[in-house]
């Protein structure tokens, strides 16, 4: 890869691995290039929102023409995030779409739990199909200078809420508890199914995966899982319908990372520590109250950190990082700090490495 649009691919490598393995730490840190990486153009906007969305070569020059402007610092690096917005293995078992210029949105398509037949994944479904459609354009034009990333699918209680919608969802549990949990676990399957076969697609030489929003790298089939619903949830909900197949999913792959969302879902932190095959927790506190750098978290990233199990912390403020690489010991700690220029970054990153 030795047009990788980033220099020291292999130092970088090696830091992710060691923050999966809790025994360095990584800072990521990405802002606009002084001067682009390669000459791109602009692509033409195609003829309607949802075809932004979907049509390979728009979405994939698109993030060619972005990441060529963009300075990847510290262990960031350059990736193409095809999703099809944060939850598209909805799409893959019936939802549909309503697009915003930034996210999706996903429609129930259960209405009748009765008669609801085995959730199955089915290769040729036109939502897969334009996934795959994604992720094999983008690997036929990155030529080496960038990795494609894995989209995310999102699993477990969170797509079945997609496919039931949330409200639905909550009586659901109390009145027809053993089918969700039915769908839960035929949830899992085919997310196996469907991350498999794009990780066939994008795996790298080192037989790893880059993952969407999130910008982890591991040497294996990497992912975040996750369980927003979970929100809503007593402790004894969370063990009852979340833990198995959240046990299950970490134990699949081979470096996993829990998105834990909003201080309502913290009561379940002690359960997520249980998980022995879990590698990290990262931590996105809700909007309206302090971003991720802030002091109020210290003692949260500490509690994860003693438990064994590495932290991401996001929306930090470059001015943030090293007071919060101080106060957790750094070791386990992946950081992610932009910045709004390359000379700030730069500065970021070289006071982390006098640090380091």
């Amino acid at each position: 890869m030795g047009n990788f649009w980033k220099s020291n691919w292999h130092t970088v490598r090696a830091r992710h691995l060691d923050w999966w393995e809790h025994r360095g730490f990584v800072v990521s840190t990405q802002a606009p290039a002084d001067a682009p990486h390669a000459d791109i153009p602009v692509p033409p906007y195609p003829d309607s929102l949802e075809l932004a969305w979907i049509i390979p070569e728009y979405r994939a020059r698109k993030a060619e023409y972005e990441l060529a402007h963009t300075y990847f610092g510290g262990e960031a690096f350059p990736y193409f995030d095809a999703h099809i917005g944060p939850g598209s293995l909805a799409l893959m078992l019936g939802s549909y779409p309503s697009f915003t210029d930034d996210s999706v949105w996903y429609h129930p398509c259960l209405d009748d739990l009765e008669n609801v037949p085995p959730l199955t994944f089915d290769p040729e479904q036109v939502w897969f199909r334009r996934q795959r459609a994604l992720l094999d354009y983008g690997m036929a034009i990155s030529e080496g200078r960038f990795l494609v990333g894995m989209p995310d699918l999102i699993e477990n209680m969170d797509t079945v809420a997609s496919l039931r919608g949330p409200e639905m969802l909550m009586f659901d549990l109390l009145e027809q508890p053993d089918v969700i949990k039915r769908l839960i676990a035929e949830v899992n399957q085919v997310y196996f199914a469907v991350f498999d076969a794009l990780y066939q697609i994008i795996r790298d030489e080192w037989g790893g995966n880059a993952f969407s929003a999130f910008r982890i790298w591991g040497p294996g089939r990497t992912g975040k899982v996750q369980c927003d619903a979970s929100a809503m949830f007593s402790p004894k909900m969370f063990a009852e319908f979340v833990v198995p197949a959240l046990s299950e999913q970490c134990g699949w792959l081979d470096y996993s990372m829990y998105h834990l969302d909003g201080t309502q879902a913290v009561v379940h932190l002690d359960q997520l520590l249980a998980i022995e095959s879990l590698d990290a927790i990262e931590w996105t506190p809700q909007a309206g109250i302090e971003s991720g750098g802030d002091p109020r978290w210290y003692p949260l990233y500490r509690r994860i950190l003693d438990a064994g199990k590495s932290v991401q912390a996001v929306g930090v403020l470059p001015g943030e990082v090293l007071p919060l690489l101080d106060a957790t010991g750094g070791t386990g700690m992946f950081i992610i700090a932009d910045a709004p220029t390359e000379a700030e970054a730069r500065s970021l990153i070289d006071s982390v490495e006098r640090r380091r």
